[in-house]
Order: C-alpha cells, then sequence, then structure tokens
C-alpha cells in the first residue's frame, strides 16, 4: 500500500491505467446501452421503462460503492496516514454524488410507470437522498479544509467514516421496511433475472466502473498537480521575502 505512496511512481501508474479504462469503460457502456435500447425484450410486466435499469442499476451501485471507498480511504488516512488516501477520497466524492444523483434521477423516472408516482419517502429513496446530501457536505468540508490551509485535516475523513453508516441502511432498507422498491434480483451466487437482461447489466456496471475509475484517477492527478504548484508558488514567496 504505501509503495505508492511516493506521488512521482502513483502518478506514472495512473497515467499507465487512465486512458485503457476510459476507453474500455466507454466501449463497454456503448455496447450495453444499445443492447438495452434495441436488443433486450420488453419485461411482461413493467414493458419498455425496464430498460433503464441498465443505467439505473450501475448508478445506484456506483454511488454507494463510491462512499463505501471514501470510506476506506478514511481509514486508511486516520490509521496508517497514507498521504495519497485524502486526495483519493476527495477524488472520489464529486464522481459519486454524480452517480447518487443519476441513481435518484432514473428511479424517479422509472417509479413513474412502475409505481404511478415520481416519488415517495420510501426507506431505499430516503436513504439514497441522504447519500446524495452527504456527498455534498463531505466535498463542502473538504474545500473548506482546502482553503484554509488545512489539506491534512482529519475532519473529513471522520466524516467519511460516520458517513459509511448510510450504506448499510441503503442495502437492507428493501428488507428492513415494507418498502415500494423491489428487492434485490441479484445475490451472492443467485440471481432472479432473465439472462437477456443479467448480462447487458453486468456489462454496463463493469463499463461504468472502469469510467469511475478512469475519472477518479484523472481527478487525484489534477489535485496532485493544484498541490504542487501551490508548494512551488509558495517556495519561491518564500524565497522573496528573504531576498
Amino acid at each position: 500500500m504505501h509503495g505508492f505512496a511516493n506521488p512521482a511512481r502513483f502518478l506514472r501508474l495512473a497515467r499507465m491505467l487512465t486512458m485503457p479504462l476510459l476507453a474500455i469503460g466507454i466501449a463497454m457502456i456503448a455496447l450495453s446501452l444499445a443492447w438495452g435500447l434495441f436488443g433486450a425484450p420488453p419485461e411482461k410486466l413493467q414493458g419498455d421503462s425496464v430498460r433503464i435499469l441498465f443505467v439505473h442499476v450501475p448508478a445506484a451501485w456506483l454511488g454507494m460503492g463510491g462512499w463505501s471507498a471514501i470510506a476506506v480511504a478514511s481509514l486508511v488516512e486516520l490509521v496508517w496516514r497514507h498521504p495519497l488516501a485524502g486526495i483519493g477520497a476527495r477524488a472520489i466524492a464529486l464522481p459519486g454524488a454524480f452517480f447518487a444523483l443519476l441513481c435518484l434521477v432514473t428511479g424517479s423516472l422509472w417509479g413513474r410507470p412502475a409505481w404511478g408516482t415520481w416519488w415517495v419517502w420510501d426507506g431505499r429513496l430516503t436513504s439514497m437522498l441522504v447519500l446524495f446530501f452527504l456527498y455534498c457536505a463531505y466535498m463542502a468540508l473538504a474545500d473548506a479544509a482546502s482553503r484554509d490551509g488545512q489539506a491534512n485535516s482529519r475532519i473529513p475523513s471522520i466524516f467519511g467514516l460516520v458517513g459509511a453508516v448510510n450504506i448499510p441502511i441503503i442495502h437492507y432498507s428493501v428488507l428492513w421496511w415494507n418498502s415500494l422498491h423491489q428487492p434485490p434480483s441479484i445475490t451472492m451466487g443467485k440471481s432472479e433475472m432473465a439472462p437477456e437482461f443479467l448480462w447487458g447489466l453486468l456489462a454496463a456496471t463493469v463499463g461504468f466502473s472502469l469510467l469511475f475509475g478512469a475519472v477518479v484517477l484523472m481527478r487525484m492527478r489534477t489535485i496532485l498537480a493544484d498541490q504542487q504548484a501551490e508548494a512551488r508558488l509558495r517556495r519561491r514567496a518564500m524565497e522573496g521575502d528573504d531576498v
């Protein structure tokens, strides 16, 4: 883990991985969405509206997975003081928030024909909305710490760990409470989904995940470049004061 603590070593690896992840991810997304729109048959109960699952399910997965990654990075930063862990958590926050919002929007579009309403204060929907607000709060905390010159502040990391409590609530909400949202169709070693939907959905999930990884690497590179530029400006200012 500490082998990539050196920014130069990490940047070499990130530059090598970013474009392959981006290209493969976009290709898999395009193919899976094309299959979802033109290849998969209408579902017998939901009709053509079921096609939105090829975006909605990966968005939900990445919304929750993004915060799980923030929690892991926060733990690594707090316990082992890994220099890139905080940067990784900050880089994950924006794409994670985007996918959480995309999950809410597509879920609303899917819920309108399925439930007859755009929104209900259901356990799954409400906890996912809370997750989006947690992302917004985390980004505000991280930006405030960075502006105040406290890039190593532990407050965002603590918040990242505490917010992880919401992840199991989202996952188990359909089992704990009487929910309009359907229970999980895919569990460990078992699927209730027809193959013509299952394989396209898995491809879409992998494709969006690869795209997510590429975006996170690009954002980490940008944050590192900004920090290095700021450090150079600070050194020059100090040298000017000495003169």
